[in-house]
C-alpha cells in the first residue's frame, strides 16, 4: 500500500524542498587524520548490520498496542474525557500514539541521512568526510526499518510535526558547514536517542525493543563523532561565534520541549488543540519524559564547549541543568552493550532450537524400524 494511503493527515507536497546553501570542499590530503576520528570511521565499517536479517520480522505485533503503552502513559488518562473511551477507544489511541511517535522518528531519521550527507559534502575534513558517509548508511537504514515497521505492523503514518520540520529546515538551510553537525547530531539526534532509549527499556514487546536497541547502538556513535569535531572546532571561535550557537541551541531546546507533544493525535480523536495543550501541559507521564529528553543533549552541550551563562539559564529554566553532569561515554558503553547482550540472547535461543531440531531428527531416524 503507497505511504500516502497510511497517513492520518495529508503530508502536504510530495517532495520537500530546502534551499541548499553553504560551499562542497575539497581536501586533497590523504595521508593521516585525528586518530580518534578514524577508529570511529573503522567501527562505523565494522558494525554495519542488514536491518532484513538482523531484525526479527516474523514477530507478531498488536497494531492496538504496539509498544505495551500502560494507561498512566496516555495524555487523556485522569481527564474528563477517559471514563467516555471504550476498549476500542482505547486501542485506537494506543495504536495512533504509537504511529506518531515512530512517524517522527522515520522523518527524523530521514532528515539525519540528508544531514549526514551534508557534512560529506561541507565539512573540511577527510577524516570527518569518511566518517559521515558511514553515517549516511547507517541513517539509510534506520529509515528503511522505522519505515517498515509503520508499513507492516501499525499500518499507519503521521506526516512529521511542524517543530521538528522548522528545526530540521533551520539546520540544514544554515551556510556554515558545523550547523547540521550542531541541529542534526546534538540536537535533534540527542532528543532522539533520549526517547529511544525510554521506550527501549519500558516496552515489553520484543520487536521494538529489537529495533530500538540495534538503532541506539549506531546512534551513540553518531554522537560521539559530532562530539569530537565540534569540540576540536569550537576551541577556535570567538565568544560571539560561540554566543551565535549556543542562541540556537536555546531556541531549538525551546521548540521540541513546547511542541514535540503528539498534540496531533488528540486533534484526531475530535479534541480542540487549546485542550489538547492544556492536557499535555497537566500530564505527569509527558512531564518526565519532556524532562529525559535532554539527558542526551545537555551533556553534550557541555562537553562541546557550549555553556555559557545565558544557555546554562536556559536549562535551569527548564529543570534540566543538573543532566550537564550526566557521563555520555557510559550512556553509550550501555546502548552498546543492551544492544550486545539481545544479540547474545536471541542467537542463544535460536541455537538450542536447532540442536532440539537435530536431536529430534536423530531420535526420530532411530526409532524408525
Amino acid at each position: 500500500m503507497p505511504t500516502h494511503e497510511l497517513y492520518t493527515n495529508g503530508p502536504g507536497e510530495g517532495v520537500w524542498e530546502v534551499p541548499a546553501s553553504g560551499s562542497a570542499r575539497f581536501n586533497w590530503e590523504y595521508d593521516g587524520g585525528r586518530e580518534r576520528l578514524l577508529a570511529l570511521y573503522q567501527k562505523g565499517k565494522d558494525k554495519q548490520w542488514d536491518g532484513a536479517k538482523r531484525i526479527d520480522w516474523d514477530i507478531e505485533v498488536d497494531p492496538y498496542d504496539p509498544l505495551g503503552t500502560p494507561d498512566e502513559a496516555l495524555t487523556l488518562y485522569g481527564t474528563r474525557h477517559w471514563a467516555k473511551l471504550t476498549r476500542q477507544d482505547k486501542g485506537d489511541l494506543r495504536r495512533h500514539y504509537s504511529s506518531w511517535q515512530f512517524s517522527q522518528f522515520l522523518h527524523g531519521e530521514q532528515g539525519a541521512m540528508v544531514c549526514a550527507a551534508r557534512i560529506v559534502e561541507s565539512v573540511p575534513d577527510l577524516d570527518a568526510k569518511f566518517y559521515s558517509a558511514t553515517q549516511t548508511m547507517d541513517e539509510a537504514r534506520h529509515a528503511e526499518i522505522f519505515g517498515r515497521f509503520l508499513h507492516e505492523k501499525v499500518g499507519m503514518l503521521y506526516p512529521i510535526n511542524d517543530s521538528l520540520r522548522e528545526l530540521l529546515g533551520d539546520t540544514l538551510r544554515d551556510s556554515r558547514w558545523d550547523m547540521p553537525y550542531l541541529g542534526m547530531q546534538v540536537l535533534i539526534e540527542g532528543l532522539a536517542l533520549a526517547a529511544f532509549g525510554m521506550l527501549r527499556d519500558t516496552t515489553d514487546k520484543p520487536l521494538p525493543k529489537q529495533i530500538l536497541a540495534y538503532v541506539m547502538q549506531d546512534e551513540a556513535r553518531h554522537v560521539a563523532f559530532g562530539r569530537m569535531a565540534l569540540r576540536d572546532y569550537y576551541r577556535q571561535l570567538t565568544d560571539a561565534e560561540l554566543r551565535e550557537r549556543e542562541e540556537f541551541v536555546i531556541e531549538g531546546c525551546y521548540l521540541m520541549r513546547d511542541r514535540l507533544r503528539g498534540v496531533e493525535v488528540l486533534e484526531n480523536f475530535g479534541i480542540s488543540r487549546k485542550e489538547a495543550e492544556q492536557f499535555t501541559e497537566q500530564s505527569e507521564f509527558l512531564h518526565l519524559f519532556r524532562k529525559l529528553l535532554f539527558s542526551r543533549i545537555v551533556p553534550c552541550v557541555k562537553d562541546i564547549g557550549l555553556w555559557g551563562e545565558r544557555l546554562q539559564k536556559a536549562y535551569l529554566d527548564m529543570g534540566v541543568f543538573e543532566m550537564g553532569d550526566s557521563s555520555l561515554d557510559l550512556l553509550m558503553s550501555q546502548d552498546e552493550e543492551i544492544a550486545e547482550a539481545l544479540d547474545r540472547e536471541r542467537f542463544a535461543v535460536e541455537e538450542a532450537e536447532r540442536v532440539a531440531e537435530v536431536r529430534a531428527t536423530i531420535a526420530s531416524g532411530t526409532d524408525t524400524p
